[in-house]
């Protein structure tokens, strides 16, 4: 199997006063997909299905992202969610509650060129 780079997506998502690294992390994914609509499985003769995508999130609190949750938002193609140390907390002015919470998302699309060979 030779997987084979075809596009990469950045998005960013806010959870403004809940402090929901969940919901920054799906915001930042619909961020980078809403923004284009991208026909790469059709112009290489593939199924949306066989889309391979690699989800990197960056967010301050890393265990707080429900994976499963994120890959929920991709209508199709197989997502494998990775979450790290990064993005940002800022905290709510008022010194109380959440804090404002930016999460960071780099989509990679692949496919297996050998079956297109």
């Amino acid at each position: 199997m030779v997987m084979e780079r075809i596009l990469t997506e950045f998005g960013m998502g806010t959870s403004l006063r809940r402090g929901d690294y969940t919901q920054a992390a799906k915001r930042a994914v619909e961020n980078a997909l809403w923004h284009n609509s991208i026909n790469a499985a059709e112009l290489f003769g593939f199924d949306k299905a066989d889309m391979a995508i690699s989800v990197r999130i960056a967010v301050q609190r890393p265990e707080k992202v429900d994976r499963a949750a994120v890959a929920a938002v991709f209508p199709y193609g197989a997502p494998r969610v990775e979450v790290v140390q990064g993005g940002l907390d800022i905290p709510r002015p008022e010194g109380a509650g959440h804090p404002t919470v930016i999460a960071h998302v780099a989509l990679t699309v692949s496919f297996d060129m050998e079956r297109v060979a």
